[in-house]
């Protein structure tokens, strides 16, 4: 049996770039995932993200706009067991309270150009939506996208 795996998009979409992860999970809708990778559109509603990881799943895969002072656009994977960039903080305390398993946690972020009020993608952001969804598929299918993942910092 294939891992259960849950694609997260997360972000505002009246804030410009932040709504990355919506954009990615609606370009994954149009072109599909196998039925073992469930895709979800939680935008700022974090509380049920975490009310949904704790049926369990071998991987979680958080979209999301993430700043890391890059090019906008400049996609990032990160391997994380606790997120301390977007709403991950709020999201895995909520989620050890419940009892639940996120499984093994990637970030997929992108670097945002704007994330001031308004609807819309840059264009930079927007033209890295087909590689995040590729990204997503071949992390779906158990494959290793070609962009580094890097350990969390400790605190």
């Amino acid at each position: 049996m294939r891992p259960r795996v849950l694609v997260a998009g997360i972000g505002n979409v009246f804030l410009g770039d932040d709504g990355f992860g919506v954009e990615v999970i609606r370009e994954l809708d149009r072109t599909g995932l196998p039925p073992w990778v469930q895709i979800a559109d939680y935008d700022i509603a974090a509380v049920h993200l975490a009310d949904d990881l704790t049926g369990g799943y071998d991987t979680t895969i958080l979209l999301d706009a993430t700043p890391h002072g890059r090019s906008p656009g400049t996609l990032s994977l990160t391997s994380a067991t606790d997120t301390h960039d977007l709403h991950g903080d709020a999201i895995f305390r909520l989620l050890r309270l419940l009892g639940g398993d996120a499984g093994r946690v990637l970030v997929l972020g992108c670097e945002p150009a704007c994330v001031d009020g308004g609807i819309g993608l840059s264009p930079a952001v927007e033209a890295a939506i087909p590689a995040a969804a590729r990204v997503v598929t071949e992390l779906a299918w158990g494959a290793s996208p070609e962009l580094p993942i890097r350990e969390p910092t400790e605190v």
